[in-house]
């Protein structure tokens, strides 16, 4: 017996892909104030780790902690979509999705706040 594979999606195109993703980051950029304040902060975040003398390692740390953050909020932006595609009414389950994506960026920003105060406490102590 032969399986059906039924997918709605291309095959893999590494340039095509980096596309896809590119768009969907100029798409974020343009229509997500949230997406946009946090890039902004993770940008003058960033530079601030040369200053630190910490081990490479905590500031990759940090870094990446930074970085989550856009990441929830992308996925959260998803969320948000796909459940707004599927209804524009007010839905208990729709809204406890997004209310999930939200949490998602809330735990994220939290774990960098905690992850960056003891980064900054270790740098503090030398």
């Amino acid at each position: 017996m032969q399986r059906i594979h039924v997918r709605n999606q291309p095959k893999y195109h590494f340039i095509k892909n980096t596309s896809y993703a590119l768009k969907g980051l100029k798409d974020l950029l343009l229509t997500e104030t949230s997406f946009r304040i946090e890039l902004v902060a993770v940008c003058v975040l960033i530079p601030l780790l040369w200053f630190f003398s910490l081990e490479l390692w905590y500031k990759l740390l940090m870094f990446s902690s930074l970085t989550g953050i856009l990441i929830a909020e992308a996925i959260n932006s998803a969320i948000e979509r796909v459940t707004d595609l599927v209804t524009l009414e007010h839905h208990e389950m729709a809204g406890r999705a997004k209310d999930m994506g939200s949490t998602v960026v809330f735990l994220s920003i939290g774990v960098c706040v905690v992850i960056w105060c003891f980064g900054l406490w270790q740098w503090a102590q030398h």
